[in-house]
């Protein structure tokens, strides 16, 4: 039989496609590029804390105004373009300037250098040598200073020569220049020794020779150390880490914060209304929703995987990454989705006279309130993920790899794999998985694989080994959103499908990942990323055995047939249907029963 083509889903499918891979390029390197720019943890966890907040506020209301004064379209199409602008415009936020690097300076015996001590040592020395070559760099040293050193310097490097000079004894700051050779640097026991050449310097405007006899104190002082060299400067000195008290104060946070909220209002705007407006064109074939959106995961997987390769090849060796590539790829494609989305052609077929009155009666239901927590708990795991994986793959990195770096490489395979090899077979199977297991039980196996996901994360030492683990995003993304996304479709009452898409949106991000954010980011900076993924995985797997208790007890009570799906008496549907309800079209019908598709209707008990 010649397989037939839907051309009604075929913008849909397109926008699927084009919308995740427009956000792709951008949306996953969002935490790694606000630490670049010089963000601490627990502002980035603040960030998105309030991110979804924000996106918790704006899918209701705009919601609401789609399905009162009809403007699906409009507003659909509107919020893409304020996602990809937006975007775009991150391209041009200013990082914060890193400060001088701190360095010791030791003279003894004889002998003067500068040491820089960092974990990372051997990169840096590899990087500097292949930059600079033989040259040798004159700097600028602003040292702490002791008694005891002012003697040294006034008597073995000035030679009594300056007037006066002895009268500096109680100045704790030494100002002195010098010269550092970046032919022969030596990285030994986690430090890189900058030899002095001749041991030559000049302080006062005088040049000295840096004499330090055996015979007295070890001459050793912390200083800051300026080349006028901003590639020094970069692989010496560790990113400006500015908490959230100091944040606010500054125009070039509230600009990217700015950007950040404006894509994310759009992005809520265009994906709750669109699964409304998807859901409307497929019409009693809920089940076909997971087919439907696993374009997206092919969109996402195919350029999160290409965006981490182009970052690390603009990037060469430059310590702070290049992302211009994925800004401009966002705009482009995002603009490509606009166009294709403009030929969806969708009408609604129910309204609703009390929108608001007839979504507040899904807050009577136990059914409904028990989902609306599960959506809760999955956006506190969710968050974890989505602000703080890359964070600690990049830690880890930097313990493994070593030189050998290649993260953004890996971020993208990362994303890749849980695109094609998790999301998109299981949205591809959520009908079948659905029918098979009701939706009640997917719900329980969503919970039991953020459990193993995140104790698995725990165990990690080397970061190329989370690519297997990624497999599982299929649990953990491909059925929940398809569990979401249809259970809200299916219990919305007729006219309210964009409100109640967006409510449901509201709760697992605006709730749900705003916490996961909030609580992610304090325990990275007072525990450990490790240590958090643990945390996380046990609670995981604690609100699991809770939820199944819960639902056996629903069960034993006459709420669910075996398979966790819906059911009631045929006296108690009558009885609780009567012709002025405004969700009577959602009522389950007789134990048993089918829609046209063969998929069973949803308890609202």
């Amino acid at each position: 039989m010649k397989p037939t083509i839907d051309k009604e889903l075929v913008p849909m499918k397109a926008h699927y496609f084009l919308f995740n891979a427009g956000t792709a390029p951008v949306v996953p390197f969002m935490p790694t590029l606000a630490g670049q720019l010089g963000y601490s943890p627990a502002v980035v966890g603040t960030m998105y804390m309030i991110l979804p907040i924000i996106g918790m506020l704006a899918k209701p209301l705009f919601g609401y105004i789609a399905d009162r004064f009809h403007r699906h379209r409009s507003l659909f199409l509107g919020g893409q373009v304020l996602t990809g602008i937006a975007f775009f415009l991150i391209m041009f936020v200013p990082g914060l300037e890193k400060p001088l690097p701190m360095v010791e300076f030791h003279c003894h015996n004889g002998v003067s250098d500068v040491r820089f001590c960092t974990p990372f040592g051997e990169c840096v020395e590899a990087n500097l040598e292949k930059y600079y070559g033989n040259r040798t760099l004159n700097c600028e040293m602003h040292c702490e200073a002791q008694p005891f050193m002012w003697d040294v310097v006034c008597q073995n490097w000035l030679l009594n020569s300056v007037e006066n000079c002895s009268a500096n004894r109680t100045n704790p700051y030494l100002d002195f220049g010098t010269s550092i050779s970046m032919k022969d640097v030596v990285d030994e026991k986690g430090c890189m020794f900058f030899m002095v050449p001749h041991d030559q310097g000049k302080v006062a405007g005088k040049n000295v020779t840096f004499t330090c006899p055996a015979g007295k104190d070890y001459f050793k002082t912390n200083c800051t150390m300026d080349c006028r060299e901003n590639y020094l400067k970069e692989q010496l000195a560790e990113s400006a880490v500015i908490n959230a008290s100091t944040a606010m104060g500054m125009p070039e946070f509230w600009f990217f914060f700015g950007l950040l909220i404006l894509s994310w209002v759009g992005m809520a705007v265009v994906v709750s209304i669109g699964d409304a407006i998807c859901f409307g064109i497929l019409g009693e074939r809920h089940h076909l929703y997971g087919k439907q959106r696993l374009f997206g995961s092919l969109g996402w997987g195919i350029f999160a995987l290409l965006s981490g390769v182009l970052v690390d090849k603009m990037s060469g060796s430059e310590v702070d990454k290049n992302y211009m590539a994925v800004f401009w790829m966002a705009l482009i494609i995002m603009g490509i989705d606009v166009f294709a989305s403009s030929k969806l052609k969708h009408v609604q077929t129910h309204l609703s006279t009390n929108i608001l009155k007839d979504v507040g009666k899904m807050f009577l239901s136990v059914r409904c309130v028990i989902f609306f927590l599960w959506c809760v708990a999955i956006g506190l795991g969710t968050a974890l993920i989505w602000t703080f994986l890359f964070i600690y793959l990049e830690q880890l990195d930097k313990e493994f790899e070593g030189c050998d770096s290649s993260i953004k490489t890996l971020e993208g395979l990362v994303m890749g794999i849980q695109c094609f090899g998790g999301e998109l077979p299981f949205f591809f199977l959520s009908g079948w998985i659905l029918k098979k297991i009701g939706h009640v039980n997917a719900m329980s196996l969503v919970l039991f694989g953020f459990g193993v996901r995140f104790i698995l994360y725990s165990m990690l030492q080397n970061p190329w080994y989370i690519l297997p683990i990624e497999l599982m995003n299929g649990v953990t993304f491909g059925i929940f959103y398809a569990t979401m996304a249809s259970y809200a479709s299916i219990v919305a009452p007729p006219g309210t499908e964009a409100t109640m898409q967006s409510l449901v949106g509201a709760i697992f991000e605006g709730v749900g990942v705003s916490m996961g954010s909030l609580i992610g980011g304090l325990l990275f900076e007072s525990v450990s990323a490790r240590t958090t993924f643990e945390i996380f995985g046990i609670a995981a797997f604690i609100i699991f055995v809770v939820h199944v208790s819960i639902q056996m007890f629903l069960q034993r009570n006459g709420n669910t047939d075996e398979n966790g799906k819906g059911r009631v008496s045929s006296a108690s549907a009558s009885a609780s249907a009567p012709a002025s309800s405004p969700v009577e079209s959602v009522k389950p019908k007789e134990n048993g029963s089918k829609d046209a598709d063969g998929f069973r209707e949803v308890d609202l008990s």
